[in-house]
Order: structure tokens, then C-alpha cells, then sequence
């Protein structure tokens, strides 16, 4: 029987390769520290956001796309699962990838998200999940995870005691007690965790780190 790879914790997940903690103070940070990201990011790329309601997703998925410069008008997607903000040709970035935004709070699996027919544009946008966690990783080898944290919140790694993703039980099942589908970003200090996970992401990037947020 061979040892297991390096590469995988005795949980058996994937080790990132690296693991990046920043502060923000603001929402205005949390913003800003995704429109600064979002220069290195190309075609095919995928990130995994997890947060309490609140904690800054959509927020940081908005700084991300005007730094991509796509269509305007990025909310979170909840009630219709996928949006798509098409890159625009007088952007910063004219030619560049699109922005698939999805919001995977409704699903419970991955093969519900193989549902929404998502490798049919991962290839040729930025595709952006949250609550992704345990659900979106098969889709591509490389990702970055984004765990966001409000100064009260989420225990570690943007998950319950359960491991799954806030808001559902022991068996993933969502818990109806905790929906709430109010996503304002207040402004008050976070956490932001970044990994990089895969061939893609073998160091930190330029812009995550030298980000200082902390006021």
C-alpha cells in the first residue's frame, strides 16, 4: 500500500500551498484588496468564497469585477444560483475574461453544482462561488479559497464545528433557522484568509501580498 502524498492532510484534504492573513477595516478594504487581485487573474481561474452572512462576499466578488472590468451590477445571486457579468470592451481590461458569479448556498453537493452546467464557461471567465466549500473543487485542480471573517463570527477556516459551511446542519442540509438572505456588508473590521491551492497558485501573489488594510 503506497504512503499518502505530502500533499494531503490525514483528513485528507489537499494541503494549500501557501496561506496568506490579512486584516481590513472597512468594507472600502475589502473591496479594494479584490479589485487589486483581480489584475492577475486570467480565464479559467477559480475562487472559493466562505463567510457568515455579511461578512463581505459579495462585497469583495464587486471589487473584483470592476478590477476585471465586467458588466456593473454585481449583487449576490442567491435566488437565481448563477449570474454572468460579461467583460466590457471599454473596461480596464478590454478582451478579458468574464465573471461568472454563483452562489452556492442552496445546493448541497457536487453533483449539484454539475447541474448548472458551470464547465461550460470555466474555461473562458473568472468563476467566482460562494459557499462553495466542499462543492465546487472537483471543477478545476487550482483555486484560491477566500475565507472572510467578521470580528464575530465564524469559527475556523470560515466553517462550523461541523465542518460544513454556516447555515446547515451535520448532514449539509441547510439549517431554516439561519436564513437569512440580508448579505449587507457592515462596516466593521475582518479577517481574510487566502490559500492557493495547485499548479496555478505556487506562491502568493504580488497583490495579496503587499496588501496592508490595517489601519
Amino acid at each position: 500500500m503506497n504512503a499518502p502524498s505530502p500533499e494531503v492532510r490525514d483528513t485528507g484534504r489537499v494541503r494549500p500551498n501557501w496561506e496568506k492573513t490579512l486584516t481590513a477595516t472597512t468594507a472600502d478594504q475589502t473591496h479594494a484588496l479584490a479589485a487589486r487581485l483581480a489584475p492577475v487573474l486570467e480565464a479559467g481561474d477559480l475562487l472559493v468564497l466562505s463567510g457568515e452572512l455579511g461578512a463581505g462576499k459579495t462585497t469583495f466578488t464587486q471589487g473584483l469585477g470592476e478590477g476585471l472590468g465586467v458588466r456593473a451590477g454585481i449583487i449576490s445571486p442567491t435566488f437565481v444560483l448563477v449570474r454572468i457579468h460579461p467583460n466590457l470592451p471599454d473596461g480596464p481590461r478590454p478582451g478579458g475574461p468574464d465573471l461568472v458569479h454563483v452562489d452556492a448556498y442552496r445546493l448541497g453537493s457536487a453533483a449539484e453544482i454539475d447541474d448548472i452546467d458551470l464547465e461550460n464557461t470555466i474555461d473562458s471567465s473568472v468563476t467566482v462561488v460562494e459557499w462553495g466549500h466542499d462543492r465546487v473543487e472537483h471543477l478545476s485542480e487550482s483555486r484560491l479559497e477566500i475565507d472572510l471573517h467578521r470580528a464575530i463570527g465564524l469559527t475556523a477556516a470560515g466553517l462550523g464545528e461541523t465542518g460544513n459551511d454556516p447555515g446547515t446542519t451535520d448532514g449539509g442540509i441547510l439549517d431554516a433557522g439561519t436564513l437569512d438572505f440580508e448579505d449587507e456588508d457592515t462596516d466593521e473590521p475582518r479577517t481574510i484568509v487566502i490559500r492557493g491551492y495547485g499548479p496555478r497558485w505556487p506562491a502568493v501573489p504580488e497583490p495579496v501580498a503587499t496588501f496592508e488594510g490595517k489601519a
